[in-house]
């Protein structure tokens, strides 16, 4: 199944956290944090959004950071991913 975003809306992927921090100690499932970092699967194509215009900088492929608490997760294909708006988009990690 494919996904297509309306507007300015993104659907990102989770980047996994890390299991173990630098000094060594491995982390149990409920100490991680959610994941910041995401990679872009569909991007949206923008065009007026409650009377703005507003033009996407983000392409599929992109990894970026996201606001922590940002988006409605959704499950296709057993695959678990996040529908964003770009605004809740705060950086591309180059």
């Amino acid at each position: 199944m494919t996904i297509k975003p309306l507007a300015d809306r993104v659907v990102i992927k989770s980047v996994e956290a890390e299991e173990t921090t630098k000094s060594g100690i491995i982390l149990a499932g409920s100490a991680k944090e959610k994941p910041q970092v995401a990679e872009i699967v569909a991007v949206g194509p923008g065009g007026f959004v409650d009377g703005n215009e507003v033009k996407m900088y983000v392409n599929v492929g992109d990894k970026v950071i996201i606001s922590q608490y940002a988006g409605n997760p959704v499950k296709i294909d057993g695959e678990e991913l996040t529908i964003v708006r770009q605004s809740d988009i705060l950086a591309i990690v180059e």
